[in-house]
């Protein structure tokens, strides 16, 4: 009698051979942190081919990025035209939570490195205008030197649209200066307070006056910086406002230049405070015009929901130690690019 051999074990169905596993759920993680990249870098730089170029990656590889995270998130995250990005209400929400973990990842090496050797190498960069390095940063920076020698430091000596532009492009940590209108991505804290003042020759006409009206300005030409900068807007706005007539005789950057020329006898000047020396009140009559000219405050300047590194930390604690618990630097704001 012939043995019938043993039948072979069933075979398994797929189904039953691989166990149930969360793989397919999770298949995008290992993209997801060059996706937010790619998305955080095009919102911050404006368009696909810049973000392209600080990630080192062709527009189209940004774009096929950016087109797989709207997907997988089932929402329109930008409306894109021709010369500019446009978020979203999904987007800008996106962004608020992408752009500092984003930051936070990047910065990881060196804020770990920070961390266990303390503030012993880096780099800082600081933006500010010509009189904030000359006038208030010095005796800071000479702090921070003794006590952090080995940090590079940087200050980037510009004012107006171009420190705005470094903010918002990351190019710099945080600035340092006067600021009229504050736009809704930047937030700007107030530290140090300065009064107009009024500067003539010692011999002026204005400087025998025991006091001095606004209207006694009109007889004799202003000395200002240029128009662009916004001390001269300040001047122009308060006369305007008040309907009395001005001239301005020269315009020129710089209060060390303003400040010679008024002592040479060629025009009087407005200026802020805070160039103001004791050698100044010897070659110049001085006096405080707050009664017609608002005060100017000079502060630390950011963009909202900066990531900051701790070698911007502690410059920033010197300015005014707790100055960072203000909520508005822990806020995101809409960008005005």
């Amino acid at each position: 009698m012939t043995k019938k051999a043993p039948a072979a074990p069933a075979k398994r169905s797929k189904k039953e051979a691989s166990p149930p596993s969360d793989t397919g759920r999770y298949y995008y993680k290992g993209n997801r942190l060059k996706q937010m990249r790619a998305f955080v870098a095009t919102v911050k730089l404006g368009t696909l081919s810049r973000a392209a170029e600080s990630l080192y990656l062709s527009q189209p590889s940004i774009s096929l990025q950016l087109q797989a995270l709207e997907r997988e998130l089932g929402l329109e995250l930008m409306q894109r035209s021709r010369r500019r990005i446009n978020l979203t209400d999904a987007g800008e929400a996106l962004y608020e939570l992408a752009r500092p973990l984003v930051e936070g990842w990047e910065n990881l090496d060196r804020n770990f490195q920070t961390k266990i050797k303390g503030l012993q190498a880096g780099r800082l960069t600081v933006a500010a205008g010509s009189s904030t390095i000359q006038y208030l940063l010095p005796e800071l920076v000479k702090r921070y030197r003794e006590r952090f020698p080995a940090v590079q430091l940087q200050l980037a000596n510009v004012t107006g649209k171009d420190g705005m532009a470094l903010l918002r492009a990351d190019e710099a940590d945080f600035a340092v200066g006067s600021m009229l209108d504050v736009p809704n991505d930047i937030a700007w804290a107030p530290v140090y307070h300065y009064d107009p003042m009024l500067i003539t020759p010692l011999d002026h006409p204005l400087a025998q006056k025991e006091s001095v009206a606004l209207e006694d300005l009109s007889a004799y030409g202003l000395i200002l910086p240029p128009q662009r900068l916004s001390t001269y807007r300040l001047v122009d706005l308060v006369f305007q406002q008040r309907q009395v007539p001005y001239q301005v005789a020269i315009e020129v950057g710089g209060w060390e230049v303003i400040k010679e020329y008024v002592a040479m006898g060629l025009g009087i000047s407005i200026v802020t405070g805070i160039c103001i020396t004791d050698a100044d009140r010897s070659r110049l009559a001085v006096r405080n015009m707050r009664q017609y000219f608002p005060q100017r405050s000079y502060g630390v300047v950011m963009r909202k929901g900066k990531f900051l590194s701790a070698e911007a930390r502690a410059f920033i604690d010197l300015i005014r130690p707790g100055l960072l618990t203000h909520r508005d630097y822990d806020e995101s704001g809409h960008s005005e690019r």
